[in-house]
């Protein structure tokens, strides 16, 4: 079989398509024939040697996927091959097939496709969470979220509308802010040509936003929780603009505002039915229609290298997605 490989430490441009082994279902997990898989930022830092997981050289990035339960492996109950899944795993999704914890399968909502499915369940997980289990959020209340064009960014917009709350979308240019406002914001920063804490100010009657959504990092940061209210809630979700911000403690201590970190990946493994009680709400939300994964470009597995390159270069606007075997 095909499969994107890493067998040096780099840029996407150093990655390589050859034929591998087919894997194995080992016990407790299952083979998956890949449709699709969508590209995450942490699949920008995992094959530079700069994320948390760290996986031997050689392995095939990719953490998010959906296609059809081909082998069962030893112990396995409640899934059967044929079903269609999507599968989230710390690496190994770019590639045709796919060995997988059973426990991290989640069945495709009903009318949805596997392009779609490759790009729902770590970003609504994400913002479900966070907003959800981190945040505490109360209808009416105002949610400023940083980087609103990516993948993380348009479902923590929608699914901050499905919660009631005033969106506030933040992104660099009119067209990524369009499609904030496609997906539900009520208000739109430009914080390349607007002062950032002005308008918050401006757009906030002066009180400032009631939950911050983060998942670029660097210089706005410090600056939207500034502008935060009083008992703000400032979200950490990643590090997409390459700076880990340092942010002074006296701004959480003179608001009594709370600076609170949000890890979908380990709360999964932690929290199992949690995660799939907020899955099965995630996918009624789907059903209804209100929420709407973005994918704005697709590329085929020997071309997963300029997939990557996107992300990288921030140049992404909802999901970029490899398709597989006609995906």
């Amino acid at each position: 079989m095909k499969a994107v490989l890493c067998k040096q430490f780099g840029p996407p441009e150093a990655l390589v398509v050859e034929e591998v082994a087919e894997p194995a279902a080992g016990k407790g997990q299952v083979v998956v024939d890949v449709r699709a898989a969508s590209v995450n930022f942490p699949d920008v830092l995992v094959i530079q040697n700069k994320y948390q997981v760290k996986p031997p050289l050689p392995f095939s990035p990719g953490s998010e996927m959906a296609g059809v339960v081909k082998a069962l492996g030893e112990g396995v109950t409640g899934v059967r091959p044929g079903d269609r899944v999507i599968a989230f795993s710390a690496y190994g999704a770019f590639a045709e097939r796919a060995a997988v914890d059973a426990a991290r399968l989640v069945p495709i909502p009903e009318g949805m496709d596997f392009v779609t499915a490759a790009s729902f369940l770590l970003t609504y997980g994400t913002a479900h969470h966070a907003l959800v289990h981190r945040a505490d959020p109360k209808p009416g209340e105002t949610l400023l979220v940083l980087g609103a064009a990516g993948g993380v960014g348009i479902a923590a917009v929608e699914v901050g509308k499905v919660l009631g709350l005033r969106v506030i979308a933040c992104a660099s240019g009119a067209e990524k802010l369009a499609v904030c406002r496609e997906h539900g914001a009520d208000e739109t920063i430009n914080y390349t040509s607007e002062d950032l804490r002005e308008r918050i100010k401006a757009l906030t009657a002066g009180k400032g936003a009631d939950i911050i959504y983060d998942p670029v990092g660097g210089a706005y940061a410090e600056a939207a929780l500034r502008s935060s209210n009083w008992r703000a809630r400032f979200l950490v979700i990643g590090f997409a603009g390459g700076e880990i911000p340092k942010i002074p403690l006296n701004l959480p201590l003179l608001m009594e505002r709370s600076i609170v970190g949000v890890y979908w990946g380990e709360w999964s493994r932690r929290a199992p039915q949690d995660c799939a009680a907020a899955v099965r709400e995630l996918s009624g939300w789907f059903r209804e229609g209100r929420l709407k994964p973005h994918v704005t470009a697709k590329y085929p597995l020997e071309r997963a290298a300029e997939a990557i390159r996107l992300l990288a270069d921030r140049r992404a606007m909802g999901k970029v997605v490899i398709t597989v075997g006609g995906g």
